[in-house]
């Protein structure tokens, strides 16, 4: 358990597990990390001896330590989400009340599914390039977490940012793309409900690479829209396909990411996906279940059309693009 992940107060999530948890099945300990990568060495630890299951209790971080470190073992990952984007628990449609997480956890319902690799560092969601990754370290670095800080990063610095070229190789030859971002989605989104992969699938052995073309600002705000309304990959300046093994080779060191954690790393990118590597306990009533949109997805369906409308009353008034950042800006604030 990460006790400072997230916004969520993990105090009382120990007498949940003692009340709820399934103890004719399991037996369990509960163990605090103290310091950046101390989740990984205990999941380590509980693969070398031969625990059945490592439940990661707070957010993409937390998960991402476990995760890598019980990769093509036979021990399982359950989650427990408790962080600001909860990537993989929303891909995984795992429900955010403690007690019904544990309830799923009780069902044990264990699925083989896959992971992927960018360079060395195993991913579990998204791993990415470009303004992706730039991105990642500002959000990284944002005082406050969730949608609308991730949006107005985007609104902000995409202004700012500049597109490079791609040279990537995959099975079926090698393409060259000019690029906003280049990114590998192994699950749909990378948290917060922000869909960059809405068909991505964890059990095909594919990842969904998505190149996002240079654009013209007044269109950012829609593309940031589309993410959330899980319809990225039908916008014109999406292209999508997917590959078991890609090479990407840029002009120039720089940035990556892997489930949000950015790094720097050199010309030559190397992502790959491991089918089935990793056991997760997933939610049996996944299909059937049905998320209601949340307040912040409800507002985005009114701020699409107020966009709509400015982006029109501008083009007609010759007026410039920050102009309609500013005022989506002033619209995010208030939501």
């Amino acid at each position: 358990m990460n006790p400072i992940s997230g916004t969520i107060k993990k105090s009382g999530i120990p007498q949940l597990i003692e009340k709820y948890l399934d103890k004719d099945y399991y037996e369990y300990s509960i163990i605090e990390t103290q310091y950046a990568g101390h989740a990984a060495k205990i999941a380590q630890k509980a693969k070398d001896d031969g625990i059945d299951f490592v439940v990661a209790i707070g957010g993409d971080g937390t998960v991402n330590e476990v995760a890598r470190s019980i990769v093509n073992s036979n021990t399982a990952l359950g989650i427990i989400p408790c962080g600001s984007g909860n990537g993989l628990a929303r891909h995984l449609m795992l429900p955010f009340d403690i007690k019904k997480t544990i309830d799923i956890i009780n069902f044990h319902d264990v699925h083989a599914l896959d992971y992927g690799i960018i360079n060395e560092y195993p991913f579990f969601c998204t791993c990415g390039m470009g303004f992706d990754a730039f991105i990642s370290m500002k959000f990284a670095e944002a005082g406050k977490r969730g949608p609308v800080t991730y949006l107005e990063n985007i609104l902000k610095e995409g202004l700012k940012y500049k597109p490079e070229t791609y040279e990537i190789q995959d099975e079926n030859g090698t393409m060259l793309y000019k690029a906003f971002l280049i990114s590998c989605a192994n699950a749909s989104q990378y948290g917060n409900n922000a869909y960059i992969a809405p068909q991505a699938s964890m059990s095909d052995g594919l990842l969904d690479v998505i190149v996002m073309e240079p654009f013209d600002m007044l269109d950012a705000p829609q593309i940031s829209i589309d993410m959330f309304n899980k319809t990225l990959d039908k916008n014109s300046k999406i292209k999508t396909f997917r590959s078991k093994h890609i090479i990407v080779h840029r002009q120039s060191e720089g940035l990556i990411h892997y489930d949000g954690d950015p790094i720097m790393a050199g010309k030559d990118i190397n992502i790959r996906v491991v089918h089935n590597g990793i056991n997760i306990i997933v939610n049996p009533y996944a299909n059937k279940a049905k998320r209601q949109p949340n307040m912040v997805q409800s507002a985005f369906s009114d701020l699409f059309n107020d966009i709509t409308n400015i982006k029109t009353d501008l083009t007609k008034q010759g007026k410039h693009i920050q102009t309609l950042n500013k005022l989506l800006l002033k619209k995010l604030n208030n939501l």
